[in-house]
């Protein structure tokens, strides 16, 4: 029987999840989940359930990298997904984004399986972690349906190849393609399974809530664009959580920024799998922002931030990010992102000035008072613009904007073509490109033959 290697190495992560003290004589060596704190447990391992894609931050057009020494730095599969390459890895290379989300699955499943039937603990408890793990699964198949998929279309959603749909942990199911539509109809069904056993927010941001399931339903609605739910979930998470931190109390004072843990716009912490210390920024996103916007000034710092991760001879500026976030780059769904997508679906509506309201309800917290103008727009297509370019200022360094480049390629007003150097040589990203699709690695493939690749 054929072992399937994306699964099989994750086995490990979940045998010695669990912390309880024996009290009684188990099979020498073998380690289960039996009571509900083993389950418990397990669902406290940040360091499997928060870890979160890492890729993207390289493939979108805020980031932009053209200092000889960043480009050397990044070696060969890192400098494969800047440049939109064909192929990411080798046949002997792994891919960290797509181990890190299958390990994720891997340990939800065994939750899912068998929570419900643990022992020595109370229903409320059981009902609660079976939860958060349909909540975990979710975020992590809209991950990578949205990564190594095409865009959501209705015309197509149900033929179109998404991704190993995989529901429990056994350890030889076979590796086909579900459907991206199939994909996404298990995230809806998983989310709204999960929000009547939820409290309305968690004791901490890394477990889930009712207010990470409305604000992971408004981002999956808003692929499926279905833009009437996207809106009404958006509502529903602020009305939880709506909390901004007002960077003009932080501008004199950047280190006592609230790390993620105490973060009260962090509605369910996800962290990067791989970090960047230094991800230069595109050009056009810092003329965009200017200089006075208060995210430029604590968010982006010049070479001397960076060392020598940069040439001598480097005159832009980098995300600093990383280094106000304990070392981590957080792109869990924000208040900020959940008020920019409720902005898009009031501006898609027509209801120009509302979208408009909420747009500078949040740049009012960008700004100190001497700098800050509110915007207006002419129209609703104006306002839709705005809310995408805000966005993209708002969400810089996390990865996210390549999401959402992706899913405007729908959208006439938003198609262009991308272009960067890199090593000397060219590459152009065309609208609708199979190339906004990642490649599975042909490690996988060659271990799982039923497993499809990508158009190229």
């Amino acid at each position: 029987m054929k072992t399937k290697y994306i699964i099989i190495l994750f086995a490990l992560a979940v045998a010695f999840a669990g912390c309880r003290k024996y009290v009684e004589i188990d099979q020498l060596s073998v380690r289960t989940l039996k009571y509900t704190s083993d389950y418990r447990y397990t669902m406290n391992n940040n360091s499997v359930l928060e870890g979160s894609f890492s890729y993207p931050i390289l493939s979108g057009d805020d980031t932009e990298i053209t200092d000889a020494t960043r480009q050397n730095n990044l070696g060969d599969i890192l400098g494969n997904v800047y440049s939109w390459a064909a192929l990411y890895t080798a046949d002997t290379q792994s891919d960290a984004d797509w181990d890190k989300q299958y390990k994720t699955i891997y340990t939800c499943n065994e939750v899912i399986n068998g929570v419900l039937n643990s022992q020595n603990g109370t229903e409320q408890e059981k009902q609660k972690i079976y939860a958060e793990a349909l909540v975990h699964r979710a975020y992590t198949y809209l991950v990578l349906v949205n990564t190594y998929a095409r865009q959501y279309n209705s015309a197509t959603a149900t033929t179109d190849l998404g991704v190993p749909l995989l529901t429990t942990p056994n350890l030889y199911t076979k590796l086909n393609r579900t459907p991206v539509a199939e994909v996404y109809n298990l995230i809806v069904k998983d989310l709204k399974a999960s929000i009547s056993r939820l409290p309305d927010l968690p004791e901490f941001n890394v477990r889930p809530a009712k207010v990470s399931a409305y604000a992971l339903l408004a981002k999956t609605y808003l692929n499926l664009r279905d833009f009437n739910n996207a809106s009404l979930y958006a509502d529903s998470t602020l009305r939880l959580q709506n909390t901004l931190i007002d960077l003009k109390n932080y501008e004199n004072s950047p280190a006592t920024l609230p790390l993620r843990l105490n973060n009260p716009e962090i509605i369910f912490s996800k962290i990067a799998a791989v970090t960047y210390q230094a991800i230069s920024l595109s050009n056009d996103l810092l003329s965009a922002m200017g200089t006075t916007d208060l995210r430029y000034k604590l968010f982006t710092d010049t070479r001397s931030r960076f060392g020598g991760q940069f040439s001598t001879s480097f005159t832009g500026r980098a995300s600093s990010k990383y280094f106000y976030n304990e070392f981590s780059i957080s792109n869990g769904p924000s208040v900020p992102e959940i008020m920019l997508i409720k902005a898009e679906c009031l501006a898609r509506a027509g209801q120009t000035a509302d979208a408009m309201t909420v747009v500078n309800n949040l740049r009012v917290k960008r700004f100190n008072n001497a700098n800050y103008v509110p915007l207006t727009a002419s129209s609703a297509a104006d306002a839709f613009r705005i809310v995408v370019e805000e966005k993209r200022k708002e969400l810089f360094g996390t990865g996210l904007r390549w999401f959402d480049q992706k899913r405007l390629t729908l959208d006439d007003a938003f198609t262009q073509t991308k272009t960067r150097n890199y090593k000397g040589i060219d590459y152009t990203l065309t609208p609708n490109s199979n190339r906004y699709i990642y490649p599975i690695g042909d490690k996988y493939i060659l271990l799982n033959p039923e497993l499809q690749q990508n158009p190229r």
